[in-house]
């Protein structure tokens, strides 16, 4: 500042210095005239290039000006510079926060003091059949025509949450949603959603679990209690009393069987998962199955003249890393099911083979009589049966595929079912690569002449 009053002072010395020297005071006057006029011109020409700059101004090529007009764009240019760069990083932290917020696996829906939809993610569309950028601007309860959630609105209070039907479900299967409204800002709203559907499954799960348990054992309770009653009240002979306690004693092992595979399930769901390290000798495995079906095929067919054929394949040229025990149940509860299911004269073929990926699978094809569609997905929950009345005759708790479910899941691997009716049943456990390895070397030849035999 003190340069430019110097400046200004020694241009107005000099300019009336020389009009002094060639007319006089009326020339000191004129030059003193003309230096201030020279001064303001150049001043507005710099100023007026400093203003139509700072109307469009461009940080990177700031105009070049000397004096106090450079100082000030200079300075301007670096404020805005700085303004700039804030502006960028609140954009960029705005962008990742919505990102982030689109990555939330629950729907959020941000509304206006109005209840007009402002942002919504894509889970939010999925839950209430919302376009993320149509309906913006569309008011929430025109969208959103569930009378539960209509009423959770209009009543105001937020405090608890709203349970309601979403979009997507089925009849057999709906979505059901958790939503809840949350206050912010002046009058705005945040809106959200979650995906309750597997909970509400997993309490039914529940209920349906307590009350199948309570029926199961409530039902050879009540036998039993008969038949104690009939013997302490009644006379019997010798016969009788022995035709009694042999039906008590089924009714005891069929409640034993229950309590057997209710606490094997238990030990599933609450042990380590099986290592790699132990092998499973798949040979005296398969052996040992073997032997349970053909004696359990005779016991169902004792006098049959058509009986039924069990075919089994020679020792798989691979073993299989888990838990010899788990896998022992889970292929036993396979092929046993497929003996009690398949009438006299039916066929059950057991065959294990490599898959393309490195896997294995052993599938069990029966020709019994067949499951119908709509009870395939649901082969494998607690106490599901196709036909109640058969399972029972046949012995069964409701669990065996259950236990052979979990066991395969366990081990990594799934358990596949394909079925038509009348045609018969194809059950398999396939198995990932990690958990198959070939036979070492000697075992590999007793296995090849095993098959050759």
């Amino acid at each position: 500042m003190a340069l430019r009053i110097l400046s200004f002072i020694l241009t107005l010395l000099v300019l009336g210095g020389i009009g002094g020297g060639w007319l006089g005071w009326p020339g000191a006057l004129a030059g003193v005239v003309l230096g201030a006029a020279i001064v303001w011109g150049v001043d507005s020409v710099r100023g007026r290039r400093f203003i139509d700059w700072s109307r469009e101004p461009d940080t990177s090529a700031p105009p070049v000006l000397r004096g106090l007009w450079g100082e000030a764009s200079y300075r301007t240019a670096r404020a805005l510079r700085a303004e700039q760069q804030k502006a960028r990083d609140s954009a960029q932290r705005l962008t990742d926060f919505l990102a982030a917020i689109q990555a939330s696996p629950n729907g959020v829906i941000l509304l206006d003091p109005e209840g007009r939809i402002e942002w919504c993610n894509d889970i939010a569309g999925l839950h209430f059949g919302i376009h993320p950028q149509r309906d913006l601007l569309q008011h929430v309860s025109n969208l959103v025509r569930e009378p539960a959630f209509t009423a959770y609105y209009a009543g105001r209070k937020y405090e608890r949450e709203v349970k309601m039907f979403g979009r997507g479900g089925t009849a057999s299967q709906p979505v059901k949603l958790s939503v809840q409204l949350h206050p912010y800002g002046s009058g705005h709203k945040l809106m959200l959603s979650r995906d309750i559907t597997a909970l509400a499954q997993a309490d039914a799960m529940r209920r349906d679990f307590v009350a199948n348990v309570s029926h199961e054992i409530r039902t050879p309770l009540t036998v039993l209690a008969g038949f104690v009653e009939t013997m302490q009240s009644l006379p019997l002979t010798e016969p009788e009393r022995a035709k009694y306690l042999e039906l008590m004693a089924a009714q005891s092992a069929r409640m034993q069987t229950l309590v057997n595979d209710l606490l094997l399930l238990s030990r599933l769901e609450g042990s380590p998962l099986p290592g790699v390290n132990e092998v499973v000798d798949l040979g005296a495995l398969m052996a040992q199955c073997e032997n349970e079906a053909r004696g359990l095929s005779d016991l169902l067919h004792p006098d049959d003249a058509r009986p039924q054929r069990l075919y089994f394949d020679a020792p798989p040229p691979f073993e299989l890393t888990g838990a010899a025990s788990e896998l022992r149940s889970a292929v036993s509860n396979l092929i046993n099911n497929a003996v009690r299911y398949t009438p006299a004269g039916g066929t059950i073929d057991v065959h294990w083979e490599r898959l393309p990926d490195g896997g294995a699978r052993l599938s069990v094809t029966d020709t019994g009589p067949g499951i119908a569609p709509e009870h395939v997905p649901r082969l494998g929950e607690r106490f599901y049966r196709v036909d109640r009345s058969r399972s029972r005759e046949s012995g069964g708790t409701g669990l065996g595929l259950a236990i052979t479910k979990h066991v395969a899941q366990r081990h990594g691997g799934e358990l596949q079912v394909s079925s038509q009716l009348g045609k018969g049943s194809t059950f398999a456990l396939v198995f990932p690569p990690p958990r198959v390895r070939p036979l070492p070397a000697g075992a590999a030849a007793v296995s090849a002449l095993a098959a050759a035999a």
